[in-house]
């Protein structure tokens, strides 16, 4: 490894880890704030928190890298040229290709490295806090409790970590407004007393915390069994009466589903599949063929002179009468059932086609945008480079607005292709690799036409890209590729000669 080679590597890694860490905070920070109102106020453990926090942030990143790698190649050789580096560079013979070699080698890492993000830590991360939320979102046991059927609620003791069970049935609950109609609760915690408690009617109501439920039931009778004595038994009556399940919004019950959706999949995953939808794809295909096949060869088989008189005549009355017959399959051939079959079953089968297209055409859109997003590092790296040396003077400001703007375009053209795509109007692997493909040829004309940029040092590059979409609006010579005046006509500052006497 050259020293020129080691100096570019240490010159990006601090702007790059800035970048990433500054661009990942953005996007995690908002990524949290939709989902704040699920976390907050539930009684959720600390370590479920973090769990979300920690799984959220795998999308952020692989949203995150290429604008910082983009960043980071702006940054670095924006400074290089500002401190004339590049034009030593120059001066010394070394070519433009040879500071682009390890930029471009680095770019290749971080698309290798993409690569296997996106086909091992971000399908799984997905695929966790999908179950994650799906468990949080079930912490409220008023979304659980059916009618007329018996409700299991797990609370939790204060302080001990046990928990309690209550066993309650409805014949009708109002979601709304949290009625209850012949409310029966059983009670069996305690073996040596077990309560069953009816009431006519009852409302359901939370804490302002969200983690105690609080049963309030009216016109009702309990009925106690004691153990202590041989038959012993209590029954109550009473008007009204409270029943408070406490903590019941802190029992966090982890289940994980099995299925997993195209963006909880890897590369392997994602493949097979697509290849599955494509296999029954062709075989509905191939049996619809067969099927119409097998309708013609038998119309043809039973055809007679009569059958074609029949059908003259039909033909003779209009398009309107043939139409309005052929709208309804069991009328083609009022005596067979196998075309009214035939033509049913054509329908379904072109249904579940259709689905079949559709989902094949999903996984294979998800495998060439995880494709394009990782060779984007390695094209970031060709475009930064040129950029940078055309307009030196900008400092952070040019990194941040050039970064912004180009990761802008470039995921509207990324979305766009995905909408596209998911439509049905285009092919995945162009509306994906589109955007790729522009900033690719950008990227090697700006790389091409490298060797012959002006580097302009007094200029903003306000001013400097000003100049080069309007060539005539600077008059300043000497800056932004104006030519000096020659030596003959500059004038002198000070006398060669001494004046006589």
């Amino acid at each position: 490894m050259t020293v020129l080679t080691r100096y570019l590597i240490r010159a990006q890694i601090g702007p790059f880890l800035f970048a990433l860490i500054a661009m990942t905070a953005l996007v995690f920070l908002n990524a949290v704030a939709r989902q704040i109102d699920s976390l907050v106020g539930r009684g959720l453990p600390w370590t479920v928190i973090a769990e979300f926090l920690v799984l959220s942030l795998p999308h952020t990143v692989a949203l995150s890298l290429p604008i910082a790698v983009l960043a980071a190649v702006l940054y670095c050789f924006s400074d290089m040229t500002s401190n004339n580096e590049i034009t030593a560079l120059s001066a010394n013979g070394v070519s433009p290709a040879r500071v682009l070699a390890p930029v471009l080698v680095l770019g290749a890492v971080a698309t290798v490295v993409m690569l296997g993000f996106h086909d091992r830590v971000l399908p799984e991360a997905n695929h966790r806090l999908k179950n994650l939320t799906f468990n949080i979102g079930r912490k409220s046991p008023t979304l659980e409790l059916k009618e007329q059927v018996v409700n299991r609620i797990q609370t939790e003791i204060t302080g001990t970590g046990r928990g309690a069970v209550f066993f309650l049935t409805a014949d009708r609950i109002d979601p709304e407004t949290n009625q209850l109609e012949s409310v029966g609760i059983l009670d069996a915690n305690n073996p040596s007393r077990k309560r069953v408690t009816w009431a006519e009617r009852g409302e359901m109501a939370f804490n302002a915390a969200e983690t105690d439920l609080y049963l309030t039931l009216e016109d009702g009778v309990v009925n106690e069994m004691l153990a202590d004595r041989l038959g012993g038994f209590r029954r109550i009556y009473f008007d009204r009466e409270v029943i408070p399940l406490r903590n019941v919004g802190t029992m966090f019950e982890e289940q994980y589903g099995s299925s997993r959706s195209d963006r909880e999949m890897g590369f392997g995953l994602l493949r097979e599949s697509a290849d599955e939808k494509k296999a029954e794809l062709d075989s509905i295909q191939a049996e619809n063929r067969e099927t119409s096949l097998r309708a013609v060869r038998l119309a043809l088989a039973r055809g007679t002179p009569t059958d074609i008189l029949v059908r003259d005549r039909e033909l003779e009355r209009g398009t309107r009468g043939l139409a309005s017959r052929l709208g309804d399959p069991s009328s083609l051939l009022a005596d067979d059932a196998f075309a009214s079959t035939t033509i049913l079953g054509t329908r379904q089968r072109a249904v579940t086609g259709r689905m079949l297209s559709q989902s094949q055409a999903r996984y294979e859109l998800e495998i060439h945008k995880k494709s394009a997003l990782a060779v984007a590092c390695i094209i970031f790296t060709l475009i930064g480079p040129p950029l940078a040396i055309r307009f030196p003077s900008g400092g952070i400001g040019m990194v941040v607005a050039m970064a912004g703007g180009i990761a802008s375009i470039y995921w509207a053209g990324l979305i766009g292709g995905e909408n596209l795509a998911d439509g049905g109007a285009a092919d995945p692997a162009i509306t994906m690799w589109a955007a790729n493909v522009i900033f690719l040829g950008v990227g090697l004309w700006l790389a091409i036409t490298m060797g012959g940029t002006r580097i302009a040092l007094r200029s903003s590059w306000f001013e400097e890209l000003g100049s080069r979409l309007f060539p005539g609006s600077r008059s300043r010579p000497g800056i932004s590729g104006q030519p000096a005046p020659p030596a003959h006509a500059r004038p002198e500052r000070f006398p060669t000669s001494k004046p006589e006497g």
